[in-house]
Parts: C-alpha cells; sequence; structure tokens
C-alpha cells in the first residue's frame, strides 16, 4: 500500500508541475488557498466512503446527504435562530443515524449496498427539494456567525475527534472487506463493523454539509452536491481502494482527493468547460479499476511463483 501512496504522490507532483508550466496562475496564493479549501471539502466525504469501500459496500447517497442536511442546517440557524453548536450537534446525529439505517438495511435486511444507497440518493434528494420548496437556502445579508466561520475555515482543531474516531478498528474493516465469513467465523462482529462503516461515512458527510454549507453560503437542493459521490469513489479508488473491498488507506485518499482538485484546476486553468469535470472523474475512475485489476493479477502471479518456489516445482518453463 505504501508503495500505491508513493507512486500516487509522485503522480501529483508530476501533474502539479506540468500545470504550473502551462499556466502560472496555478501558483499563485489565491489559487493554491482555494484549492487546499477544496481538498479538505472533499476530502472529508471521500474519506467517509473509502470506509464503505473498504468493507466491500458503496454509499451513493453522498451528495443528496449534502444537500439535505446543508439545507436543514442552514435553515435551523438561519430562520429558526437555533444555536449553531445545538445545530451542528442535529446534523452530524441525523447523518450517522441515516448510516445506521443504511448499515442495518444491508446487514439485517440483506439488501444490496447499490440499492439501499440508490434509493437514498433519490429520497434525501427529493426531500431536500420539498424541504426547501425547491427555493435556494442561504444567509441573509449581514447574517454572521464568527465563531462558527472561524471553526469552519480550518484554523482550528474541531475535525481531532473525527479524526480519532476514523482510526477505530481499522484492521476489522480490512478483514471484513476481505472476506466477511472468514472474519466472522475468526470472532469478528462484522455486522456490527459493517454498520460502523456507513455510521462514519454518513457522519463525516454531514460534517462536510456543514462545512460545504458555510463556504457557499447558499444551497440549491436540486443541484448542490450533485456527483459529490461519484468524486467520492474517485478519488478512493484512486487512493488505493479496491471496490473488490479489503484495501485502502486514509493516506491514499487524501492524495487522490488532491489529485482530482489538481486536474479540476487545470480544467479551470485553461479554460475548458466545467461540463468536463465529469468526463475527468469517469476517466480517472476507469483507468483507477483497470490499473487495480492489473495490480490483482500481478499479486496472483506472484503469489503463484512463490508457491511454486517452496513446493520445489519447476516454473512453467522449465516443466516444459
Amino acid at each position: 500500500m505504501f508503495k500505491k501512496d508513493l507512486g500516487l504522490l509522485v503522480l501529483i507532483i508530476v501533474v502539479g508541475t506540468a500545470v504550473a508550466l502551462i499556466n502560472e496562475r496555478f501558483l499563485l496564493p489565491g489559487n493554491l488557498s482555494n484549492t487546499a479549501n477544496q481538498v479538505g471539502l472533499f476530502g472529508l466525504f471521500s474519506i467517509g466512503e473509502a470506509f464503505v469501500i473498504i468493507t466491500g459496500g458503496i454509499e451513493l447517497s453522498v451528495g443528496s446527504l449534502i444537500a439535505l442536511l446543508g439545507a436543514i442546517f442552514i435553515d435551523l440557524i438561519v430562520n429558526h435562530n437555533v444555536n449553531w453548536m445545538l445545530a451542528v450537534a442535529i446534523i452530524v446525529a441525523g447523518g450517522c443515524v441515516l448510516g445506521a439505517i443504511h448499515g442495518l438495511l444491508v446487514t439485517r435486511m440483506h439488501l444490496q449496498p447499490f440499492v439501499v444507497t440508490l434509493c437514498g440518493l433519490l429520497i434525501y434528494r427529493g426531500i431536500a427539494r420539498y424541504y426547501t420548496q425547491d427555493a435556494t437556502a442561504g444567509f441573509g445579508f449581514g447574517v454572521s456567525f464568527p465563531t462558527l466561520e472561524w471553526l469552519t475555515a480550518g484554523r482550528s482543531e474541531i475535525l481531532s475527534p473525527f479524526a480519532r474516531l476514523v482510526g477505530y478498528r481499522g484492521r476489522y474493516l480490512f478483514a471484513v472487506g476481505k472476506n466477511e465469513e472468514a472474519a466472522r467465523y475468526s470472532g469478528i462482529n462484522s455486522d456490527r463493523i459493517i454498520v460502523s462503516a456507513y455510521i462514519i461515512c454518513c457522519g463525516l458527510a454531514a460534517v462536510a454539509a456543514i462545512f460545504i454549507a458555510m463556504y457557499t453560503r447558499s444551497i440549491s437542493p436540486a443541484v448542490h452536491g450533485s456527483f459529490y459521490e461519484l468524486y467520492a469513489i474517485a478519488a478512493a479508488v484512486l487512493g488505493g481502494c479496491s471496490l473488490r473491498g479489503g484495501e485502502g488507506s486514509i493516506l491514499g485518499v487524501v492524495l487522490g482527493t488532491i489529485l482530482l482538485q489538481v486536474l479540476q484546476n487545470l480544467v479551470n486553468l485553461l479554460g475548458i468547460p466545467s461540463s468536463l469535470n465529469f468526463a475527468v472523474m469517469g476517466t480517472v475512475i476507469l483507468i483507477g479499476v483497470l490499473a487495480d485489476q492489473q495490480f490483482l493479477r500481478y499479486r496472483q502471479r506472484a503469489a503463484s511463483e512463490r508457491g511454486r518456489v517452496r513446493a520445489g516445482s519447476p516454473a512453467p518453463e522449465a516443466a516444459e
């Protein structure tokens, strides 16, 4: 996994250098600061997505969840004068509850993660549009929350508890993703691990919803968060997460997020239509899956060769 992360870091340096040579505005402090903000915002829910992918599942409702929870958060603190700390607690708790529901539907009802989260994508988007009556939710003129804005600007350790949380029972996640039945026989409560992964994913999506709402200052529920789930999957796959489950790292997902943001920044600096961002993400996912398949075949061949050497049997060429 370290080799994957190192290779991705080298790729980021190469792409970043190429972008800087193509357009010198890439190195301007304002552009680098904005790119760093985007990495932080998108990295939050991408890491959450990775937890689910490592268990062999998928979470497709991330974007719709961000739109719904973001709209509710703005409504609570702006229109209902709810204390922002209480509103944050409500939104994060709501995200965790929805994640638990997803996990229980997968583990207890034995539904496919794709079906459960696809339904969530449609349901949450529809509720968000109904909740706001398809109107834009935002902050009125002169409305300000200085402390909240300071915290969500990335100048504090507000996310340190979540950083500790994502390190919880990491080996169990990999074990379940590799072989759920074997993990269960070894004494691991696989259902609890899977449910925990969905709770972490949706909980981080809720945190991201708050940060993104404070960053954009307004939410149009029909489009807000659209395709964020694909972005998260692309970042996870680029970061070394296998869609089969059992592989991945937090560092790799962060590096994958950085690479995607650098690529999107390149598209913007070159004046290419922003709609091609989706083409970039699709291409990245395809390349990542192809690379993962090739890497798997290489490891299988290497393992088979080591097995023959240990058994003392000649290689196929020698046998012939």
